[in-house]
């Protein structure tokens, strides 16, 4: 039987179109894959930041912390009786060579030595939701609870065994439109006599002088314009050394440095297999650097780390 002209003209021409479109499709699934797992690891964060390392001389290298070439020396150490408080900022205290973390679920500071082991905790009354934490001159400290959008600095010393909110300088932080999205870092600058407070979401960075004393001068001032490619800001350290700042983002799993103008200058990812770390650090919430140039973090729930370029 005879088959129509018609129909053998037609066979031929609906394969390619089936083929085309099954490849085209593949290739937009492969396309959402890629993308899929780009933004999970973070790599839009970090594109940007590897070409602007490479970009820096050895002279520029040298004049800064440079966080590619810091591995890790203690990788997820666990802080004993604390996995329900969830560890919120570190601060390293150059006086007593120790470090304070702050536990922001249930408030209380912990004293702890720089390999991470517990000294000594004290209870703090009032706080709703403290999660910044710096070391100020002659014993004090200043806190930032972000629920209440409350800056306090108090004395801690050898001997106290508690800490009262009460008993604070207070100082109001301003309005944010979500009261959990508002100022989670600080650190004393002694450098230049200023506090750095870092606003959690959209990342952002103000000043405020300050001669480490209980007294603010002034206002708070945003700082424009400050590099921060990350998807939110956990935390601030300064490093005595170079006076560039550290900024520390749980969402990025980065750990960024910025120069003094606030340029970007190096990174280090916190994602497992990377900088000699085991695993991904779950949730960076605190960073302090010594002046060692050793740099120490804090993770939810209750875990320690530090790095050291040696």
């Amino acid at each position: 039987m005879a088959i129509p002209s018609s129909s053998l003209s037609r066979v031929p021409a609906a394969a390619p179109r089936c083929f085309w479109s099954r490849w085209y499709s593949g290739v937009l699934l492969a396309l959402a894959i890629a993308y899929g797992v780009a933004y999970a690891m973070h790599w839009d964060d970090r594109a940007v930041l590897l070409v602007q390392e490479a970009l820096q001389s050895k002279d520029e290298r040298n004049a800064s912390v440079w966080l590619p070439d810091y591995k890790v020396t203690i990788d997820a150490k666990v802080l004993p009786g604390m996995a329900d408080d969830e560890a919120s900022d570190l601060a390293y205290n150059p006086v007593t060579r120790t470090l304070f973390a702050v536990m922001g679920k249930n408030p209380f500071l912990v004293e702890l030595s720089l390999k991470g082991d517990v000294l000594r905790k004290i209870p703090m009354e009032g706080w709703s939701n403290p999660e910044g934490l710096t070391v100020l001159s002659n014993g004090l400290v200043a806190i930032t609870d972000e629920r209440q959008q409350l800056l306090s600095i108090i004395k801690v010393d050898a001997d106290t065994t508690r800490l009262r909110l009460v008993d604070a300088v207070k100082y109001d932080l301003g309005h944010t439109e979500k009261k959990n999205k508002g100022f989670e870092g600080v650190i004393w600058d002694a450098k230049r006599q200023q506090l750095l407070l870092g606003q959690e979401r959209p990342a952002a960075m103000f000043s405020w002088k300050s001669d480490g004393s209980t007294l603010l001068a002034g206002e708070k001032q945003r700082l424009e314009p400050y590099d921060l490619d990350v998807r939110n800001l956990s935390a601030l350290s300064v490093d005595p050394r170079t006076g560039h700042v550290l900024v520390l983002s749980a969402d990025s799993h980065l750990l960024l440095e910025l120069d003094e103008q606030g340029r970007q200058v190096s990174f280090m990812s916190l994602l497992g297999g990377v900088n000699g770390l085991k695993d991904t650090i779950p949730r960076a919430e605190g960073v302090a650097i010594d002046e060692q140039g050793t740099v120490y973090m804090v993770s939810e729930p209750n875990l320690f780390y530090s790095f050291s370029n040696k």
